[in-house]
């Protein structure tokens, strides 16, 4: 065996399985501090790029979710003003069928025109601040409304529905005696089931868009499930290997250190 100063094959070899051992340890480091076992392109390509595929599919449910969320809020305003209104067309109603009674004296007449018109009031300032996020789907002015669904640039249209005085035929309607107040109790029950159908309609794209929202969320959590199976890491595995690399990284430090002295035994040639 030949014996030289200038080249130590052992310590060679000893720092190559040190330097090994320091970046297995490294990489180790990493993965129980990011908790992802792929952190970039250089550990894995292929699932680093897939993974990148998909969390930008997750960003854009995201950005869907907000959107059909901020959609049931301006349909659920709509919705609980429209029972509020239909609340005031069925306090309405009862004053005009009071009124239609012959033989009431005027001041009765007043009184109950005065408390029917405070009613229709009230309804015009509910449908004047049934409004969410600048949207009002139940004034004169309103237009449908369209809440984006999928990634892909889908919408679930929703159908304003007015339920102002005008619209619904009630802003000439009068209790001034009991003709006029008959004539005031048709318009009144027809608003009612104009309300009503309305309602309906408002409550079924509401359904709609809480099905999509729900489904939404529950397609965002299979992708992020999907993303964590190929990237995150195993800590428990991680953790042995951590403790495993240390213990190889002392032992490869006095092996070095063991290679490095074995130069030292040609003094002895010379003693």
């Amino acid at each position: 065996m030949t014996m030289s100063i200038n080249t130590n094959a052992a310590a060679m070899i000893a720092l190559q399985n040190l330097a090994a051992t320091n970046r297995q340890l490294e990489t180790t480091q990493l993965r129980v501090t990011t908790g992802l076992k792929v952190n970039g392109p250089k550990d894995d390509a292929a699932t680093f790029a897939i993974a990148q595929n998909m969390r930008g599919d997750i960003a854009g449910l995201s950005a869907v979710k907000t959107n059909l969320s901020l959609g049931v809020s301006i349909i659920n305003v709509a919705i609980d003003a429209g029972k509020a209104i239909a609340d005031l067309l069925i306090e309405m109603k009862a004053k005009a069928v009071q009124a239609s009674q012959e033989g009431l004296d005027s001041d009765s007449y007043t009184a109950l025109n005065d408390e029917f018109t405070s009613l229709r009031d009230q309804i015009e300032s509910i449908v004047a601040t049934a409004e969410f996020n600048g949207k009002n789907l139940i004034d004169s002015a309103a237009t449908n409304l369209k809440v984006l669904s999928t990634v892909d640039g889908s919408s679930i249209s929703v159908t304003h529905q007015s339920m102002d005085a005008t619209t619904l035929s009630i802003h000439t309607a009068a209790l001034t005696d009991a003709t006029v107040a008959a004539t005031a109790l048709t318009a009144i029950s027809a608003a009612i089931i104009s309300v009503s159908n309305a309602l309906a309609s408002l409550g079924s794209s509401a359904k709609r868009v809480d099905i999509q929202n729900e489904f939404t969320g529950k397609l965002q959590d299979i992708l992020k499930q999907g993303v964590g199976n190929m990237v995150d890491a195993d800590l428990a595995t991680e953790s042995a290997n951590l403790q495993a690399f240390q213990i190889k990284q002392q032992l490869g430090v006095q092996a070095l250190s063991i290679a490095n002295s074995g130069p030292q035994a040609i003094l002895a040639l010379f003693r």
